[in-house]
């Protein structure tokens, strides 16, 4: 499995969430306090959606989902090879999961694509100890720093 993520902002998750069952034609995946995300399989995609009022229609962060850990070791070796600078963040908690990802940086434009595997469910959008990086720059309610999936 492997396929791209599109985080998005939106103002109101309940009618984001309502509007992405309708287009998409399938049900979220997963939906929390301030966050929903659709796993699509045709075409492969990733959606999440991220409550930040004041932000909503805008994008959140991208990313590529593999399917185990191996695989995001071996694509941040590919891209090292090619010269991408890339950010670790292993055992981290965002977006309501554990996730073993890195960050690739130095697109022409400013935007950074996230390459991760999802380890776990979390209950939590960030880690309970609060020991993880940032994530994504959300403002999730309920959850404390302001701060990925």
């Amino acid at each position: 499995m492997s396929r791209v993520q599109l985080a998005l902002n939106v103002d109101d998750i309940e009618a984001a969430t309502a509007f992405y069952r309708r287009l998409l034609g399938v049900e979220p995946a997963k939906t929390r306090p301030g966050y929903a995300n659709f796993a699509v399989a045709d075409p492969p995609l990733k959606l999440v959606l991220i409550e930040n009022p004041g932000q909503g229609g805008t994008l959140n962060h991208l990313g590529v989902e593999l399917a185990d850990v191996d695989a995001v070791d071996g694509e941040q070796t590919r891209l090292a090879a090619a010269g991408l600078a890339s950010v670790d963040e292993r055992g981290t908690t965002c977006c309501y999961a554990k996730q073993d990802k890195f960050w690739v940086e130095g697109a022409p434009d400013g935007e950074r694509w996230e390459v991760y595997t999802v380890l776990a469910d979390s209950e939590t959008f960030f880690a309970a100890d609060d020991s993880s990086p940032a994530c994504c720059g959300s403002a999730v309610p309920d959850a404390e720093p302001a701060g990925c999936c």
